[in-house]
């Protein structure tokens, strides 16, 4: 089983948030593709990096999908989608073998 994780940008690179059905569109997407998705959107985590010697941050929303088999091209397709749709130069998309209990 695989545990797949999207971080994605609460707002946008001038500070204006996303509209709320962005999220839930892609909420829907992953739950009709995945049969089940986790959405925390409520209490949005914060992502810092580093770019040129300069701190920067966003506040992220987190998806996680669980699947049984893993289709990177599938996924790398996904990933430049949203980054299109977010206007983002790297949206993160990571993902982990699990066992579940």
């Amino acid at each position: 089983m695989y545990l797949i994780q999207i971080l994605l940008p609460r707002s946008d690179n001038q500070g204006q948030p996303y509209p709320r059905r962005d999220f839930d569109r892609l909420k829907e997407e992953l739950a009709a593709r995945f049969d089940g998705v986790t959405a925390y959107l409520q209490a949005p985590a914060e992502g810092l990096w580093k770019d040129r010697g300069k701190t920067d941050s966003d506040d992220i929303v987190i998806f996680e999908v669980m699947t049984p088999s893993m289709d990177v091209s599938d996924w790398r397709r996904r990933q430049g989608d949203l980054e299109h749709l977010f206007r983002q130069e790297n949206i993160v998309v990571r993902y982990w073998t699990i066992t579940l209990l």
